[in-house]
């Protein structure tokens, strides 16, 4: 397939395509470490790094931007609680080796052997689960909880956000409907400007240049094996959107380069962004979108994308005013995005047609769900097995275990 006289621009439309890009997967990027307490100069340098790493396993081939990933946002809320930052950020960490062991799997048997261990009904109450899990957190947050902005103003706050994130997402058109949750975040920081809630000193005092904070991570057995089945839903979301961005550009990625390198160089990424602090990333349907409006395919322009991302990362004064965003506006975005992952695992589920009056089906779906959103654990001395690990332990074991209705 040829080029078209669009990937073959000079350099600064290649740069400018790549800042439209980055721009593109700006909210969601920053979102995840606003959310998480993480700090978005990471997420930003973990994302650009990561990005350029991919695009050197995959030599280059696939116009794909790698950013902060949802489905750890309540798995990094809850081990962040639990065992601290340092070991979170070494649990992130190892949740590389499950892109290469998937990667290594495919490579040897082909991409049917992931469907065969994680079918929809696997997968589909998983996602569900890292949606619904803290749902409440995102309640608390809403409605002013160990926050001194008080109840008032923060459903106030909570509800400007979320409502101007619903009313863009369903009735703006082509750019704007991309970055609903971007401007829902400026809308409702902008009220909380305009009532006083915003320290602007901080961000007056924070400097132009600014080496990000690293996190030296650590290594505690718990949250390793707490985070690394998380790992399970981005990884299918990996496949989903090589294979969404190989149909708008008519090239079969999973041959050339191929999945397992696809998934080795996103594994590479997730290994260096919990290495120095920053949030696992993944591939971000906003990009694809991004490529289906403008027709620019070249993977060059994801070369700037990341750079750009890396060279932001080390603006002092940026990182200031992400970090000065009151959490009423993050809870009420909260409240959409935790309930839309739950919806996509549910999409999931409807997708594939699962017939849950099948008893097997139901079994495994309604189990997996009330463990998780029950927080229910199993605890063997310092060994602790809970949350969304426990739910992919259950699912797969259930999935192998339980005999399927003879057709």
């Amino acid at each position: 397939m040829q080029d078209t006289p669009s990937h073959n621009g000079p350099v600064w439309r290649q740069a400018i395509s790549g800042a439209q890009i980055l721009f593109v997967a700006f909210g969601a990027l920053v979102l995840v470490p606003l959310l998480t307490g993480l700090n978005p100069s990471m997420a930003l340098l973990g994302a650009g790094v990561g990005t350029l790493l991919f695009q050197l396993v995959t030599r280059r081939q696939v116009p794909i931007f790698l950013g902060s990933s949802f489905a750890f946002i309540a798995p990094i809320i809850y081990a962040t609680q639990h065992w601290g930052l340092p070991a979170t950020m070494g649990a992130l960490a190892c949740v590389s080796v499950m892109y290469f062991l998937f990667a290594g799997l495919i490579a040897r048997h082909g991409a049917g052997i992931v469907h065969k261990f994680m079918p929809p009904v696997v997968i589909g109450p998983i996602i569900m689960v890292i949606g619904l899990a803290l749902a409440g957190v995102a309640v608390n947050m809403a409605m002013g909880k160990d926050n001194p902005i008080g109840y008032g103003p923060s459903l106030l706050l909570a509800a400007v956000s979320l409502g101007t994130t619903i009313i863009v997402s369903i009735f703006a058109h082509r750019f704007l409907k991309l970055i609903p949750i971007l401007i829902g975040v400026g809308v409702g920081y902008a009220l909380a400007a305009v009532l006083g809630y915003v320290d602007f000193g901080k961000i007056a005092a924070a400097p132009w240049f600014a080496l990000p904070n690293f996190v030296a991570p650590e290594f505690n057995l718990s949250a390793v094996l707490f985070m690394l089945p998380v790992a399970l839903a981005p990884a299918i979301e990996h496949v989903g959107n090589v294979i969404a961005v190989g149909g708008i550009t008519g090239k079969d990625y999973t041959e050339q380069p191929g999945l397992h390198r696809t998934l080795a160089g996103d594994g590479l990424g997730v290994l260096f962004a919990g290495l120095v602090g920053g949030p696992p990333i993944t591939t971000y349907a906003e990009v694809t979108g991004a490529l289906t409006l403008t027709r620019n395919f070249n993977p060059v322009i994801m070369t700037w994308a990341a750079g750009l991302a890396v060279a932001m990362a080390f603006v002092g004064k940026f990182n200031a005013i992400l970090q000065s965003i009151p959490a009423p506006v993050m809870g009420g975005i909260m409240i959409l995005l935790f309930g839309s992952i739950a919806a996509i695992g549910l999409k999931t589920l409807i997708s594939d047609r699962t017939d849950l009056e099948q008893p097997r089906n139901l079994v495994i779906v309604s189990t997996v769900l009330v463990l998780g959103i029950g927080a229910f654990s199993v605890e063997i001395g310092s060994f602790v097995l809970q949350g969304v690990s426990l739910c992919g332990v259950v699912a797969i074991a259930l999935n192998l275990l339980l005999p399927k209705p003879r057709s």
